[in-house]
């Protein structure tokens, strides 16, 4: 729609009547840009890659893997006897996500937990079934703990691939004794060498290909002459400017949001559910799938076996009277709603978690939107932080939890390593989005066989956004209810 100035100034679409006059808008747009900068979230912790002129959309990045990593999969290696390894073992990587139809779910939980690092201890169990419906409508949602899974032979890998459910196999070889921490492995495959040495002990190496791409964004306002003339508000012009923009950049922090959430290398639900169709919430929070230490604590061990790197380059300590020095810490964004929760937060010893912002501030600079510490991770409050509304369990009776129609929100608790991925932009400064706007004021400069009078102006914006994942292992997701 158009904006008017209406019928004498009563049926405005913006305001009431006064007084106005247009004015440039290129120091509305310096302002607008340095508010920008103030409430970006996920941006802040970016690096950007910036994709010359005439490169074409698509960015491709190598990333080599540790030579003791079971991602190392090749067949270069020759073991302690100097044998060509075989693939008596083999490697399935699963995708982020596995549903299944229903039917068949039962069947594929028990394929993929068939003779996975058997030990004294039994079979490892990785994958469980939700409820039926729980990956969409005739779809079970398959929750595996790793998305990475040794098998002992073809036989049970075979079995996993004809699933169909987008595994990748391959054989284990070429990288010693991979990423086991189990000591039987390791002292079986340590490189020992003889006197004479000989042709043994060879390994090999692999990397990953990355690729990402950038896409186009834009959107545009009209206006009238009178809007501008006769409208209450002589700034006008200023405030629809900045509206634009900011609008510009939550589009974009959405969709960084939305990336960084699909990407997640892991993926934990606070309680003991393993899907969102699951999660409730109780009347006296006993059995409630609300977030606790207990589970920051395990998403911190998590991180921590990924080589998950902390940062500490924001908070250094201070000698100023009441000030907390913080562990070197990883940023967890969580939405408003989960606050109150963290503030409550206990503890193993009883003590509260929650550490507030201005006890370590001190220190040094904060994050926008850091609102506090709890163990190891240093809480950011995004107002924009998106859920899954209405996608828990029924509610029944429980009214003490955020809900939508007549199933509990879930909401994600986000955790980004540093380097774990990157946004492309193009034709920027390497540190901020480019937001190239184009204003045409009414007047006679825009006058056409459309608009003969030239009453007409308009204002558009567009710009550029991509997203290239470096290291999922280094994004976690935690899902939780919230308390109202």
């Amino acid at each position: 729609m158009t904006i008017k100035y209406g019928t004498g100034g009563t049926n405005s679409s913006v305001g009431t009547a006064g007084a106005g006059q247009l004015s440039g808008d290129y120091f509305y747009q310096k302002k607008a840009l340095i508010e920008l900068v103030k409430e970006q979230y996920f941006s802040q912790l970016a690096d950007v890659t910036s994709m010359p002129k005439n490169m074409g959309k698509t960015i491709k990045q190598y990333l080599y893997i540790p030579m003791l990593d079971d991602r190392n999969l090749n067949d270069q290696g020759i073991d302690a006897a100097g044998v060509v390894h075989v693939a008596s073992h083999v490697n399935v990587t699963f995708p982020a996500q596995v549903v299944i139809v229903d039917a068949s779910a039962a069947a594929a939980v028990t394929a993929i937990n068939a003779n996975i690092n058997t030990s004294a201890l039994g079979v490892e169990t990785v994958a469980s079934a939700g409820s039926a419906g729980s990956g969409g409508s005739g779809l079970t949602l398959i929750t595996l703990t790793k998305l990475s899974v040794r098998y002992l032979s073809t036989t049970q890998s075979n079995a996993v691939i004809a699933l169909n459910v987008g595994a990748v196999a391959s054989a284990m070889s070429g990288n010693l004794y991979g990423s086991s921490k189990d000591i039987g492995a390791i002292s079986g495959k340590l490189p020992s060498l003889s006197e004479s040495g000989g042709r043994v002990n060879k390994v090999g190496f692999k990397r990953k290909e990355l690729t990402g791409t950038f896409q186009k964004f834009g959107f545009f306002d009209e206006y009238t002459q009178e809007s501008v003339d006769f409208d209450s508000d002589a700034e006008l012009q200023m405030h629809i400017n900045r509206e634009m923009l900011r609008g510009a950049n939550e589009i974009t922090e959405d969709a960084l949001q939305v990336d960084l959430i699909n990407s997640a290398g892991i993926n934990l639900f606070a309680g003991s559910k393993t899907a969102n169709r699951l999660m409730v919430g109780t009347a006296n929070d006993v059995g409630a799938d609300l977030v606790t230490y207990t589970d920051l604590m395990r998403l911190s061990i998590q991180l921590d076996t990924n080589r998950c790197p902390k940062k500490t380059t924001v908070i250094s300590g201070s000698r100023m009277v009441d000030t907390r020095v913080l562990p070197a810490s990883r940023v967890m964004y969580i939405g408003s709603e989960l606050l109150p929760t963290f503030k409550a937060m206990k503890d193993l010893h009883n003590n509260p978690a929650f550490i507030s912002v201005e006890k370590y501030a001190a220190g040094g600079a904060t994050l926008n939107g850091e609102v506090g510490s709890v163990d190891q991770f240093r809480l950011v409050v995004v107002p924009e932080m998106t859920k899954w509304a209405g996608a828990g369990a029924p509610v029944g009776a429980v009214v003490t939890y955020y809900s939508t129609g007549t199933r509990f929100d879930v909401f994600p608790i986000l955790v980004v390593g540093d380097e774990s991925f990157t946004t492309i932009g193009f034709q920027t400064d390497g540190k901020t989005v480019k937001f190239s706007i184009t204003h045409k004021p009414p007047g006679k400069e825009v006058a056409d066989r459309n608009d003969p009078y030239g009453e007409l102006g308009f204002m558009s914006i567009k710009w550029y956004y991509g997203f290239m994942l470096l290291r999922p292992e280094r994004i976690a997701l935690l899902r939780t209810v919230a308390k109202l």
